[in-house]
């Protein structure tokens, strides 16, 4: 009971120290900013709004507190503990490197970095540097890289299992340039959480003991108190190969070994310290591997979303449309409407015309079998039944991947490429340069 007291207590502090940093409310705002700027990015391509970047935010923010709450009694377990000044210096080195690219807002790139300087400031035991930089200097010594680095693997476990659980809902489709120059459909997946961790800290004066020992760290003897530090973890993927859902399930087993593996190197690091380096390298290294990977596969996957000889492919279905409330879903084809056989937008746009009022749909679904649609069209709903579909490959607007900086989605710039060729549009798909 006094533990349980106690914890009630130090959890209550360490509530208040979270609401007084400012790093929490950086990472909310962030957040709120890219779904802000993937809004735009959905009207400009399409037209539509297919997204609620008030609702997206609301959603990571419930997931981020669910994964915060269980990665926070994990650690308590494990034993990781840092100070106040060790959370300022991650965050304004995260910070730091998000004004080089977004992504880069990860503590497996800020952590894995403090890992790599204290080990290189190793081999100069005698540097010293006055007044603030010194006292930067002496907390990156202090820092205990084996377990911030058990940290990140444990993050990244959350992570792998939000991006299972939610990953898919937040994937907006987009047009982009296949290898060929061609235009494809595809989808940009690209979400983060913010987490609210609690740490429990050995007190420097008596307190209530826990009733279990921390694997990591010692000094338990005279109690604990707790901290509050708020972490962002996130993925950014893109796909023209396969599903929101078949490319997040990916991407979750990926993670999953990465953590494993990372908290497999973190661990014995804690025991025998020439390892730290090596996870150190882990945490980034293999991390950028991942990104690689996944962009080198889809290079050598062909698109999915590809207007075939038969019928026109489904990149997304907009929500509350007539397409989605007879169950049309993306990745389908659709081969005929009111009996006639479409192949072009001018073909499905004069089939609509045949029977304004009502619409009879042969659909191909992902295992190549017919299904037989039908719905009645009233006045004011979605001239195409509420469906985007996959871009002609010669005409349209092309995403381009860049790198997107923090300054760029302050300002909401979203650009677009015009794809054209002699054959007009008689209705442009919109487009956008996604500077990622």
């Amino acid at each position: 009971m006094e533990v349980a007291l106690e914890l009630l207590w130090h959890w209550t502090d360490a509530l208040v120290q979270l609401l007084l940093q400012p790093f929490y409310y950086i990472s909310v705002i962030f957040i709120m900013l890219m779904y802000r700027r993937q809004v735009l990015l959905e009207r400009k391509l399409f037209h539509v709004r297919l997204h609620s970047w008030g609702w997206q935010t609301w959603r990571t923010l419930i997931g981020g507190l669910a994964a915060g709450i269980c990665v926070s009694i994990a650690i308590a377990f494990l034993g990781i503990s840092l100070s106040v000044e060790a959370v300022a210096c991650i965050w304004i080195v995260a910070i730091l490197l998000m004004l080089l690219r977004v992504r880069y807002l990860c503590f497996a790139y800020s952590i894995g970095l403090l890992g790599v300087i204290q080990f290189i400031l190793g081999f100069f035991p005698e540097f010293q540097l006055p007044g603030v930089a010194g006292t930067a200097l002496e907390t990156v010594n202090g820092l205990d890289i084996p377990a911030l680095l058990t940290l990140v693997a444990v993050l990244h476990l959350a992570e792998a299992l939000l991006v299972k659980w939610q990953g898919a809902g937040f994937a907006n489709p987009v047009f982009m340039e296949s290898k060929r120059g061609k235009l494809v459909g595809g989808y940009q997946m690209q979400t983060y959480w913010p987490l609210p961790l609690f740490l429990l800290i050995p007190a420097q004066t008596g307190g209530a003991l826990l009733p279990w020992t921390p694997l990591l760290g010692d000094g338990w003897s005279a109690g604990f108190s707790m901290a509050a530090l708020p972490v962002v973890i996130g993925f950014s993927e893109m796909t023209q190969s396969m599903l929101p859902q078949v490319k997040a399930n990916k991407t979750f087993k990926r993670l999953l070994v990465y953590s494993v593996v990372l908290l497999a190197f973190s661990l014995l690091s804690a025991w025998w310290k020439p390892l730290t380096i090596a996870a150190a390298l882990i945490s980034i290294l293999v991390h950028e591997g991942l990104l690689w990977y996944s962009r080198m596969e889809e290079q050598h996957s062909s698109p999915m979303f590809v207007h075939p000889q038969r019928g026109m492919k489904i990149l997304a279905v907009i929500p509350g449309s007539p397409a989605e409330s007879i169950g049309i879903k993306a990745g389908e084809l659709i081969v005929k409407i009111n009996g006639i056989s479409i192949r072009t937008k001018e073909e499905m746009h004069a089939a609509l015309r045949k029977n304004s009022a009502f619409c009879k749909l042969e659909v191909q679904n992902l295992q190549g079998e017919s299904k037989f649609l039908q719905r009645a069209i009233y006045a004011g709903e979605h001239h195409q039944l509420g469906v985007i579909l996959a871009p002609d490959p010669d005409a349209g607007v092309a995403l381009v991947m860049k790198p997107l900086s923090i300054f760029q989605l302050i300002a909401m710039k979203v650009q677009a490429r015009q794809k054209t060729n002699e054959q007009p549009l008689d209705h442009p798909p919109g487009g956008n340069t996604a500077e990622m």
